[in-house]
């Protein structure tokens, strides 16, 4: 079994301010209920009203336009109202520091990698031990877990309409049949979380009260992927962590945040592979990046919302089934979704990543893959080159070959099985602005 020791973990607000005593009935403000620490728990949040957004969904009485032809909106409420809450949360001293003043560059080349200094982000530890070789793990209720965040990091409830169209109400009980609510939190933990990265970065938690351990399945996905459309900002991104990519935290979780900067992943010249025609007929197209150091396939969407997020869970699911670590991001308002299956932090726990890798600190995960990497210290965020961006990412990637990367390729092929291979170069371009509405919880793991 391989593990890492003392892995980096994140510690909720409502944790550190009143301690880990889970049984215990703390006094809050206002009428307590339930176990009486207002948290994301069965013993409160059914009783508590949030914030609620729904967003329209196809069906048999809404019809979806097609989601490459559609004219984002000059603005979005959802990103707006998102931001908003977040920087209300941020103005409140939620967090431990100001991101918005962390300086940020842009490394000249043709991929412009995007680096942060961020010195504040010097994270609180625990002993704890966690699996890096196991992709697919069961739910355990004594570790961390989003049940214990309090109700102050969660920005609003993320859920499907009833109706064509999508909705914000201020105040909604938090009760929804058969399934439990989807929530959109600050950083909702003291490391990843309150500590954000980014200018609104916030977390993703798909039906908290279920207690879903990090592993994708189709309707997880269609909601973060359904998130991304509603945002309608191509600098609005939300990403995935898997287990043994360094996420910290086995509660399923998405993370998205802002930034207005094409990332370089987005810029990369692709190759089509060949697509079934169940693919073509429902507007779904697979490429293979080129001349980037993490092997990775690109799904586009041209048609219905569903059809792209359907192959795109399908082949997350495979992966996990054959225990191959993951990462993605879903970029382009939800048009294009990045699948990158690595290798790093087994690489570490083998003691196969060079000393000049780790003492910078950085654990590669779907940010840093993307292109935008969160340097900790002064010296490495002044001498940092693309050829350090370059050596990072290509330690993620799986070698050609290798039994995650057949399994990806046999995936592809599988997915697109009768069309010739073309050269396409997709460069994004990102010219639209914010927008919001989701259950939102503070913070990043």
């Amino acid at each position: 079994m391989l593990t890492i020791k003392r892995v980096a973990t994140v510690v909720s607000n409502y944790q550190e301010e009143r301690g880990e005593k889970d049984n215990a009935a703390v006094a809050v403000e206002g009428e307590a209920k339930g176990c009486g620490r207002n948290c994301l728990g069965k013993c409160c949040l059914p009783a508590s009203d949030l914030p609620l957004y729904t967003v329209k969904v196809a069906g048999e009485d809404c019809t979806e336009e097609s989601i490459f032809y559609q004219e984002p909106p000059e603005t979005s409420f959802l990103l707006n109202l998102l931001l908003g809450q977040w920087e209300n949360q941020m103005n409140r001293g939620l967090f431990r520091y100001d991101v918005t003043t962390c300086k940020t560059k842009v490394i000249p080349s043709d991929y412009g990698f995007i680096v942060q200094l961020n010195e504040g982000r010097h994270l609180k530890k625990r002993p704890t031990e966690f699996r890096v070789d196991q992709v697919l793990q069961d739910f355990d209720e004594k570790k961390f877990n989003f049940t214990k965040v309090g109700h102050e990091e969660v920005l609003f409830m993320f859920e499907q309409s009833d109706d064509c169209y999508s909705h914000f109400f201020p105040s909604a009980p938090a009760i929804f049949k058969p399934t439990s609510p989807n929530v959109v939190a600050i950083n909702v933990v003291k490391f990843l979380l309150v500590s954000p990265i980014e200018y609104g970065h916030i977390l993703l938690i798909p039906r908290v009260l279920d207690c879903l351990p990090q592993r994708i399945d189709h309707m997880s996905f269609f909601l973060a992927l359904s998130l991304a459309k509603e945002a309608a900002d191509p600098f609005f991104r939300v990403g995935y962590n898997s287990l043994g990519t360094f996420a910290t935290i086995n509660h399923l979780h998405f993370q998205a945040y802002y930034l207005a900067s094409p990332f370089p992943v987005e810029k990369v010249p692709t190759l089509r592979v060949m697509t079934s025609t169940s693919l073509q007929r429902n507007g779904v197209v697979v490429s293979q990046l080129l001349k980037f150091p993490v092997r990775s396939l690109v799904f586009e969407g041209r048609d219905t919302l569903w059809d792209l997020s359907s192959a795109i869970a399908n082949s997350c699911i495979r992966l996990q089934h054959n225990n191959i670590p993951f990462n993605v991001l879903i970029a382009d308002c939800g048009k294009r979704v990045f699948l990158f299956p690595q290798c790093y932090a087994e690489k570490q726990a083998r003691g196969e990543v060079s000393q000049e890798l780790l003492e910078t600190q950085v654990n590669p995960v779907v940010w840093e893959i993307g292109g935008h990497v969160v340097l900790k210290r002064r010296e490495d965020f002044e001498n940092v080159s693309e050829d350090y961006a370059w050596r990072l990412l290509a330690e993620v990637s799986l070698s050609e070959g290798t039994a995650g990367l057949r399994e990806i390729d046999t995936e592809a092929y599988n997915l697109h099985q009768n069309e010739e291979a073309v050269s396409t170069s997709s460069a994004a371009t990102a010219t639209s602005h914010l927008h919001q509405d989701c259950l939102v919880v503070k913070g990043r793991a």
